[in-house]
């Protein structure tokens, strides 16, 4: 445990979560959907800044841009953003996120920050849930959010889900011939930027084609239960600054420990990418 004092309950209530922080209504529709929009996550100034930042760290690091979690062709990838500016502690500390998370998976960690771009004439995924196998009803292991980060539309590669598919217990390769085919329940999630789209990641789902000139953007702030393992070993990434500038509650939700910061910073590097899970 990231601190003696600390567990779920308390990180919760110090970042701002209480029982009432999603409505009776929004609770029932995550249940029955498996994904929740939330609007206005963002300010449109949140949303610029996030933009310019991700668009330095791409250029910074070229061809290992994403390369500690997974890379795609025609998409550009970023991984570990929880080092890598102050700007993406909102997406593992929002209040109204974490309530949602909190609601499908009781408790649960962080289990990576990446940001996804799908480049223009490219994006398109295989329906596919974001675990290894299907779980009965209830017994979630993973949860996910997708912070628009540009307007989503039709035209530009926003995530299809199929409603209520995380209550099926099967993966879409045992339902359909080919997964990447569309899906006659699918849904496109159109939404403003600045939204947040909290959905069970046992819920089919994947991009679309970006059929417009520019890159589709979006955030993926990634949790699963504290028994799960995480996508990326945030112990193992954790910077001793980084680690300063988090709050008790920010480190649990993290699961990370001043002696993780210690050791990462005597060891002075990164370890080799290799992590595996969620796109």
């Amino acid at each position: 445990m990231p601190d003696d004092h600390m567990d779920m309950a308390t990180a919760l209530r110090d970042l701002g979560v209480h029982e009432d922080t999603l409505t009776t209504e929004e609770k029932e529709r995550l249940d029955r959907d498996g994904y929740l929009p939330l609007f206005g996550i963002l300010s449109a100034d949140e949303v610029g800044a996030i933009n310019r930042r991700l668009a330095e760290l791409i250029a910074e690091e070229g061809d290992r841009a994403g390369l500690e979690v997974h890379q795609e062709v025609g998409t550009d990838r970023l991984a570990d953003l929880v080092n890598k500016d102050p700007l993406f502690e909102v997406c593992f500390s929002h209040p109204r996120v974490l309530a949602a998370i909190w609601h499908v998976l009781g408790e649960f960690r962080l289990s990576s920050l990446n940001s996804r771009a799908a480049l223009p004439g490219q994006g398109h995924q295989a329906l596919h849930a974001d675990f290894g196998e299907p779980v009965p009803p209830g017994e979630y292991r993973v949860c996910n959010s997708i912070w628009l980060l540009d307007d989503f539309t039709p035209e530009n590669g926003a995530t299809r889900v199929v409603p209520g598919t995380h209550r099926s217990g099967k993966m879409p390769a045992e339902v359909m011939a080919d997964p990447a085919d569309p899906h006659p329940d699918e849904v496109v999630l159109t939404a403003p930027a600045g939204t947040v789209v909290v959905f069970n990641s046992h819920l089919w789902h994947g991009g679309t084609l970006n059929r417009s000139p520019r890159p589709r953007r979006a955030m993926h702030s990634y949790f699963c239960r504290r028994d799960v393992p995480q996508q990326l070993d945030q112990a193992a990434y954790i910077r001793p600054e980084t680690f300063a500038r988090l709050s008790p509650a920010q480190r649990f939700i993290l699961d990370v420990t001043e002696e993780d910061a210690r050791r990462n910073a005597t060891r002075g590097v990164a370890p080799a990418p290799g992590a595996t899970g969620a796109g």
